[in-house]
């Protein structure tokens, strides 16, 4: 636990770096399972900067639908697809500071290009804490955005046989440092991670899940080795023991095609997050981010595209963050086994 005081010292520090300016107006999305401690101080620290505050509640929905509570289990499906009067105000803000989870949703896209500046807010506070934004994970995820962004084709390999590569240049570049610091800004309190999606229909290769690789949304540790193959973008096979079969069977459960494709594609860069933490936590207390941006791990994800633009909106997203992997764009290495050496 941490106390309101620091909790409100820390958002005071981040609305500051997100360029929060007296008299802009603030939305924070709520819904009935949003953490209160995230949200209460959180308004104090937009008090304190002169923030003109309006709190919306929105009541949670697909339940009945989903196969957990987990907010990253059934993405992109919000009460804001029905509810008008909310998406103006949040379109209208100058800041949003989502609580529920928009992720991957089409009214997330339509509030964004308004101007509107976003911050999702969801993983415990202690995390929240321990990994603050700063300017320098901002800048080292704008190093590691300029390879990305100038590079033509991504290749991965690792011990545990992963041999994938991928066409780049069609999507842009998704820099996650934790800030929503520019008009139409999206971003995640903690992060600090560099990905793309690859061009349509590009992804080749293999991917190996080796045990102790992480697999979220499940939450969990690898047990066996799992072989991914992925042609033409989509992946096409997943074999091995009973870590294959719960993946599969995961995946059916969704009954769509979009489900398949190969979503984004980067690495970690937050060297205060940890391969560990998921084996701490109750698997419904937090996102994971520090599995999904532990530094030098080679992140894949399937699903949904509409973030970049695309118009995949499936609601089943696998994050895998793998270790060991060598990552490199053009030629050029930016990790090697797992190590990080450029970003």
């Amino acid at each position: 636990m941490i106390s309101d005081a620091d909790f409100v010292i820390a958002w005071k520090d981040v609305l500051e770096q997100c360029r929060l300016q007296p008299g802009e107006q603030v939305a924070i999305l709520t819904s009935d399972d949003s953490n209160m401690q995230i949200v209460n101080c959180a308004r104090i620290a937009i008090g304190l900067l002169g923030g003109v505050l309006t709190m919306i509640n929105l009541p949670p929905i697909n339940g009945e639908k989903a196969l957990s509570r987990d907010k990253s289990g059934y993405v992109g499906k919000t009460p804001l697809a029905f509810n008008t009067a909310a998406l103006a105000a949040l379109k209208a803000a100058d800041l949003v500071i989502d609580t529920m989870q928009m992720l991957f949703s089409p009214e997330q896209e339509q509030i964004l290009k308004t101007g509107t500046r976003m911050l999702l807010a969801v993983e415990p506070p202690e995390t929240m804490l321990r990994m603050i934004p700063t300017p320098e994970a901002k800048a080292k995820v704008k190093r590691a955005s300029v390879f990305m962004g100038q590079a033509r084709e991504m290749t991965v390999t690792s011990t545990a046989g992963t041999d994938f590569r991928c066409r780049l240049g069609q999507y842009p570049v998704l820099e996650q440092f934790g800030l929503a610091d520019a008009p139409g800004r999206w971003d995640h309190w903690p992060s600090c991670m560099i990905a793309r999606w690859p061009d349509e229909g590009s992804a080749e290769g293999q991917i190996v899940i080796d045990a102790g690789d992480i697999l979220l949304p499940f939450k969990r540790y690898a047990t066996d080795r799992t072989v991914f193959t992925v042609e033409n973008g989509i992946v096409t096979r997943i074999e091995g023991g009973v870590t294959a079969e719960y993946i599969r069977c995961f995946m059916e459960t969704f009954r769509d095609p979009d489900a398949y494709y190969m979503a984004h594609v980067g690495w970690g860069l937050e060297h205060r997050a940890s391969w560990t933490t998921l084996g701490l936590y109750d698997r419904e207390a937090a996102l994971s981010m520090d599995s999904r941006c532990y530094e030098g791990n080679f992140l894949f994800s399937t699903g949904p595209n509409t973030e970049a633009g695309g118009h995949r909106d499936t609601p089943c997203h696998l994050d895998i963050p793998l270790r060991g992997c060598s990552v490199s764009l053009d030629g050029v290495a930016m990790t090697v086994d797992g190590r990080v050496v450029h970003g």
